[in-house]
């Protein structure tokens, strides 16, 4: 294993603080305290991994900017195939979920958005992994993608972010870290996001 990173600004290979659980049909109990966080948001176990639950949707509709131009594969999975009106000419200006992961769910799994979305850090540290699948290949090398990665958290004087933004079209993935140098079950990271 190389001792230095390919990802730009990232200095040592990235490697899991939490290691995912290889059999998710397998439950095992979250802490207390994250079962009390889960319960007093009602939050649902996510297909991409983590826990979520909706916040809000903007009762403002507005036409769907996304019906005319797709760039989404032919084998993507969609965890959406309507808005909740069943018209896909329209859809809500807004939604806003929490979104957790816990040493137990470690992992929100690759995915993208097809709009911009705004994330705002509530509790814990995470990394955030972005591919600009959308973007013009680096250094004209045929599939070669750009990739981001940050520490989303309180230490905004180390450069960690509390509010960052995902534009429309690149993928991402988030990971939980420990807060401290050593990670406990209590540990997670809970954020909000607002789809545009």
């Amino acid at each position: 294993m190389s001792s230095s990173s390919t990802i730009p600004g990232v200095q040592t290979p990235l490697a899991p603080a939490y290691t995912p659980n290889p059999n998710p049909t397998t439950t095992k109990e979250e802490s207390s305290a994250t079962q009390t966080i889960i319960s007093a948001l009602n939050l649902l176990k996510h297909i991409e991994g983590g826990y979520f639950a909706e916040i809000d949707r903007n009762p403002l509709t507005i036409p769907n900017p996304f019906l005319t131009t797709s760039t989404t594969p032919s084998n993507t999975q969609q965890t959406a195939e309507k808005p909740f009106s069943g018209d896909n000419s329209i859809r809500n200006a807004s939604t806003s979920i929490y979104y957790l992961l816990t040493p137990l769910t470690p992992q929100g799994h690759f995915h993208r958005n097809k709009g911009r979305t705004v994330h705002t850090l509530i509790q814990g540290r995470g990394r955030y992994v972005l591919i600009h699948a959308d973007e013009e290949d680096v250094g004209g090398e045929k599939g070669k993608k750009r990739i981001e990665s940050f520490v989303v958290g309180k230490d905004v004087a180390k450069g960690e972010r509390s509010v960052w933004i995902v534009e429309g079209g690149k993928f991402k993935a988030s990971y939980l870290l420990p807060e401290g140098q050593e990670g406990g079950d209590d540990e997670r990271l809970l954020i909000s996001e607002v789809s545009l």
